[in-house]
């Protein structure tokens, strides 16, 4: 795989996920030869950046941001900009003018196939990404030079915890130590300090949540009764926000438990599962049981906090979600489908397109063997072993994610053309 184009490398980080990811990376960029700056936005993004002489603080205006981040890329001859996620206003205007001017955009997500991998893609992830117009036979055709094995899950290196702690460490510098940023202005609705307390509150809430999960789950698996899955999302994530029709998450909670009510069996239940990142912003469960008794329902309809999804979905009879990337792990155990947004995953081989009351009352199973193929596919490309959070996940992923950075090829190209690097074989630990 060739690592380096004869002009050096010279990378501008924008905005990353809450913790030193981005700043290890950068560090590792270095140490292989290229050029690394960082613009932040906020005392958050400073304190994650440890090269302060790199490091430029960008206080002016929103509105200021477009022309700044032209003259500087122009400035500093920028070859290749790096961002966490590609739909907040920032990110979105500067993947626009990079790409007008020539540069290689990379851009990191949460993985497809979380929580064992992170996305790494160029040009855009999720609604933005290539695979939105790959077809399964397209890669089906790319995955007939590769002899690698099916990779499986590796034993667990992510760590919510450390996800939740770096989420509210980030805000405090925000809400404490942000006097020079005072034009800056946030891609989410709340006031950071809210954000800030729904992240400590979380926090030390944890325990009692994991109770509270525990005694719901319990219930569901030993009720003796057939259950359909209805997987949430945080209603300010980007793939919710740019990616689905809903314009917030009561109108999902309306459709699903609408159509659940007049087409599933009678003996049925209805499974509501949060995102193991739901911070309390709106009280989901008691909309649901509001929307539940409204079409008197609520003694089949059930809201579980976040969590796992393993044990909920190995008694399932099938599930539904706007675009979660947990619908992936629907996939994997061969059960039914429906998704209402744009999905990575949203192919005919192994997402209904039934009505959603025809869904409820006979959803429809993914065709055998599609779903193994779309997942060994995006294993071969942009799905990168590791996580942002935890030490030992951020150490695995760099192993390949530097050298991906620097080919030539992006990951969908080089395995076409047979030049992808090689992914370690990765194993389950009991």
């Amino acid at each position: 795989m060739t690592q380096h184009t004869e002009a050096k490398k010279k990378f501008l980080f924008l905005q990353g996920p809450h913790g030193p990811f981005f700043n290890r990376l950068g560090r590792m960029l270095r140490m292989a030869g290229a050029d690394t700056y960082r613009v932040g936005f906020n005392a958050g993004d400073q304190f994650f950046w440890s090269d302060a002489k790199t490091y430029m603080a960008f206080t002016d205006t929103p509105e200021a941001w477009p022309g700044y981040f032209s003259d500087l890329i122009a400035r500093l001859g920028i070859t290749d900009i790096v961002l966490y996620g590609d739909t907040r206003p920032i990110h979105a205007e500067a993947v626009k003018t990079a790409q007008k001017n020539g540069l290689q955009v990379h851009v990191f997500e949460e993985g497809y196939l979380r929580p064992y991998w992170v996305t790494y893609e160029r040009g855009g992830t999720n609604g933005h990404s290539r695979l939105m117009g790959l077809s399964v036979e397209n890669m089906r055709e790319a995955l007939a030079g590769s002899d690698h094995d099916r990779t499986e899950a590796p034993d667990h290196w992510g760590d919510m915890r450390q996800h939740v702690y770096y989420g509210a460490l980030y805000h405090w510098f925000v809400m404490f130590r942000n006097q020079q940023y005072s034009q800056f202005r946030r891609h989410r609705d709340l006031p950071v300090s809210r954000e800030f307390q729904l992240y400590f509150k979380r926090l030390l809430l944890m325990p009692l949540h994991w109770a509270d999960r525990t005694r719901a789950t319990a219930r569901i698996r030993n009720g003796g009764y057939p259950y359909h899955l209805a997987l949430l999302q945080l209603e300010h994530d980007s793939s919710f926000v740019m990616h689905s029709p809903f314009a917030e998450m009561s109108e999902f909670l309306n459709l699903v438990i609408e159509g659940f009510a007049s087409s599933a069996p009678r003996h049925h239940h209805l499974v509501f599962k949060a995102h193991p990142l739901e911070t309390g912003r709106r009280n989901l469960r008691g909309e649901i049981l509001e929307i539940a008794t409204k079409y008197g329902v609520s003694d089949r309809v059930h809201h579980v906090r976040g969590g796992k999804l393993a044990a909920l979905l190995d008694h399932a009879r099938s599930a539904v979600t706007v675009n979660s990337t947990a619908g992936q792990q629907v996939l994997w155990r061969g059960l039914p489908l429906k998704v209402f947004g744009e999905a990575v995953y949203d192919k005919p081989e192994f997402v209904s397109t039934q009505p959603i009351t025809e869904f409820f009352k006979s959803p429809h199973r993914p065709t055998a063997g599609a779903y193994g193929e779309f997942r060994q596919y995006l294993l071969e490309t942009s799905q990168i072993a590791g996580g942002f959070y935890s030490l030992r996940g951020r150490r695995q992923l760099l192993r390949l994610v530097v050298d991906l950075m620097l080919a030539a090829d992006d990951p969908y190209d080089a395995l076409l053309a047979g030049t992808a690097a090689p992914r370690q074989a990765l194993r389950v630990v009991s």
